[in-house]
């Protein structure tokens, strides 16, 4: 969200130094009477009108980018937790783990297992009768129902039930 221009907040302050009513200004410039509040407290705390600005912030991994490339190209099925000990014993940095994983992402770095090692299997792995993630039917199946699902007793108009429900207990 882009904060509001100077012009404006300079115009809002205008009106609310008219005498005009926090809400009134607030409707006035389509703006919520909080944000009316605080413009007003900054300008009355340090005198500045402008919206802040925050410096954009550097990486905590950039100091040490060239070593984690330079160890995922020599390594690419090195481990994160592999990479976050080494980190820790070669150059006294103590990171978590998801700091790794988004230095990876943005230096677009990817941890893959070696080409060169064979595929795991190359046959099919189910019969080709079968459909694709359904469990094959077997015959010790149960076909009747549950206890839970059998019809129930009919009610009867005796015994202490009856009476509770008809208001005769």
């Amino acid at each position: 969200m882009n904060p509001i221009p100077a012009e404006i907040r300079a115009e809002v302050l205008a009106a609310c130094d008219a005498q005009e009513g926090t809400r009134v200004v607030a409707v006035r410039f389509n703006v919520s009477e909080s944000w009316v509040r605080r413009v007003k407290q900054r300008r009355r705390e340090t005198g500045q009108v402008e919206p802040q600005t925050t410096p954009p912030q550097e990486p905590k991994w950039k100091d040490w980018a060239d070593w984690l490339v330079a160890k995922v190209t020599a390594c690419p099925d090195i481990y994160l937790r592999e990479l976050q000990a080494e980190l820790k014993a070669e150059r006294g940095e103590e990171v978590c783990l998801m700091t790794i994983c988004n230095a990876c992402r943005a230096l677009e770095l990817t941890r893959k297992k070696r080409r060169w090692s064979p595929a795991s299997r190359i046959a099919r792995m189910s019969p080709s009768d079968a459909n694709s993630g359904a469990r094959r039917r077997s015959t010790s199946r149960r076909t009747k129902p549950f206890s839970s699902t059998k019809p129930g007793r009919k009610r009867t108009s005796h015994g202490p039930m009856a009476a509770r429900r008809s208001g005769r207990g």
